[in-house]
């Protein structure tokens, strides 16, 4: 299937109304492993309606406008895994409003023949009157896509975590239907669902949104910093390689000042599998 980068490019979805509240933050608190230690009044406040903050990384969700699935953009969907998100708020994310999503593809990269494509998308989210919440960053890797004769050829240059050893390691487990939990966000790609389409793409077995990766590792910058959810102007980080629901992730921390530095291991796996982690904190 041969991507047809002008349809791609040309694709700009209606603006999307955003309304949510107390239980849609709860199920996404929940989908990202929040509230397993029933007993954290730290987690708590995440999960509980009473005085509910939240999740910062929740805007990663929010008027999100779905996988590209028309025939006409040449993309098979199921070689599609996510490549990374950024989420910055310009504004903490409130537990409950009424938004306006503005979502747009900012660029596909071709990384050659027999190789990938990149597809980076972005959308604000802002307010009726207009006053920017949040915007989110996020960039697709359509696998067996590349070749297309696309001009831009480079991803982004991504953030550089420390070499040195961490300064504060996180880990976190995740429950085995964590994924069946977490698509009921909004992504209900079956490949995170079902075992027989996942063999026929390369996975052992149904592997975790990357998203919801990125929402964990987000909790662990949260906990680093005392679950200050107001003080997180900026996350972002790439996805090196997948996760699958009951792994445990350690998230590994480096702080200067008021960057944050992360990366994401999965317990008994070698290698990294959240990249590039910047989380940047107001003041």
């Amino acid at each position: 299937m041969a991507l047809n980068y002008d349809a791609v490019m040309s694709y700009r979805p209606a603006d999307i109304a955003v309304e949510y509240g107390a239980r849609d933050c709860i199920l996404y608190a929940l989908g990202i492993g929040i509230g397993m230690d029933p007993l954290d009044t730290a987690q708590l406040r995440f999960v509980y309606e009473k005085d509910l903050a939240a999740v910062p990384t929740m805007a990663a969700v929010l008027g999100w406008p779905g996988r590209m699935i028309d025939p006409r953009f040449g993309i098979d969907s199921r070689m599609v895994v996510a490549a990374g998100l950024k989420v910055v708020l310009h504004r903490r994310l409130p537990s409950e409003a009424k938004l306006v999503s503005l979502p747009r593809i900012r660029e596909v990269v071709d990384l050659g023949p027999d190789s990938a494509a990149i597809v980076l998308a972005t959308r604000d989210l802002s307010t009726p009157g207009g006053d920017l919440v949040a915007t989110v960053d996020s960039s697709n890797l359509a696998r067996k896509h590349g070749g297309f004769g696309g001009k831009v050829t480079q991803a982004p240059e991504a953030h550089k975590v420390p070499e040195s050893a961490p300064q504060a390691t996180c880990d976190l487990p995740t429950p085995p239907n964590l994924a069946l939990l977490y698509r009921l966000n909004g992504d209900e790609n079956p490949l995170h669902v079902e075992p027989n389409l996942a063999r026929k793409v390369g996975f052992d077995r149904p592997i975790l949104h990357g998203a919801a990766t990125f929402g964990i590792a987000g909790h662990a910058v949260l906990r680093h910093i005392g679950y200050r959810a107001d003080v997180l102007h900026s996350i972002e980080a790439r996805f090196a390689r997948p996760v699958f629901p009951g792994d445990t992730l350690r998230t590994e921390i480096w702080q200067d000042g008021d960057r944050v530095s992360f990366q994401c291991r999965a317990a008994g796996r070698d290698g990294v599998v959240l990249s590039n982690g910047l989380a940047v904190l107001r003041g």
